[in-house]
């Protein structure tokens, strides 16, 4: 199945709060247990990047699981920076989050380097799959810790809408039909093979985690 490409930016408020308080506590707790998992040697208090980080979720978790660690939170849509505002207000969590809405070619390399990068299900909504790599080799450094997941994209449209009858039953219209749009706009784990290979990051692995989930994972 060719891919089909959707909107780069959740900018509409209602769309991006109908996810924001869509249930993916699972989802965001593992993705943080496998970060944790995959690079032991991190200790508690590294420098990280979450490209896309939505309404703030994963970065507060990250916070939470690491307590020394300060993490910079990066997304381009207005209303989800916004949302992830709300989220992170008030917790203690705060002081070590810190949030910038900003585009992936816009983003500067930080004063010190990161230790990691993280992005969960951004991929997806890129045109041009090569912006997310061209970003992490700009803002990362040797010897950085990448953990990259994202949707995979079924080989029929009747399967992607099987996927969103098996996981997304009792989610709203609106959501199920973002989950379908997704799927039909992920990349498969070959093309994202390529896409490594074309930045000289074949250091990184390209995993199959689930029937709708692959992972990049590895060091530069």
């Amino acid at each position: 199945m060719e891919r089909i490409p959707e909107p780069e930016l959740m900018d509409d408020p209602g769309q991006a709060r109908a996810y924001a308080e869509a249930d993916f506590a699972e989802v965001n707790a593992g993705f943080v247990e496998g970060f944790q998992q995959s690079f032991p040697w991190l200790g508690g208090s590294p420098f990280v990047l979450d490209l896309g980080c939505g309404p703030g979720d994963i970065p507060l978790r990250l916070a939470r699981a690491m307590p020394g660690a300060l993490v910079q939170a990066v997304d381009g849509s207005p209303a989800m920076i916004e949302l992830a505002r709300e989220a992170v207000a008030g917790t203690e969590e705060e002081p070590r989050v810190m949030l910038v809405q900003s585009g992936l070619r816009e983003l500067e390399p930080p004063p010190m380097p990161f230790h990691a990068v993280v992005s969960n299900s951004l991929l997806h909504h890129l045109h041009d799959g090569a912006d997310l790599w061209r970003t992490i080799q700009r803002v990362a450094g040797e010897g950085t810790a990448i953990y990259v997941m994202d949707l995979l994209r079924p080989d029929s449209k009747e399967r992607a809408a099987a996927i969103v009858d098996q996981y997304a039953a009792d989610e709203p219209e609106r959501l199920r039909t973002d989950f379908y749009n997704s799927l039909l706009a992920a990349f498969t784990p070959e093309e994202v093979g390529d896409q490594l290979r074309a930045a000289g990051l074949e250091g990184l692995e390209v995993e199959t985690v689930s029937d709708r989930h692959l992972l990049v994972v590895g060091t530069l």
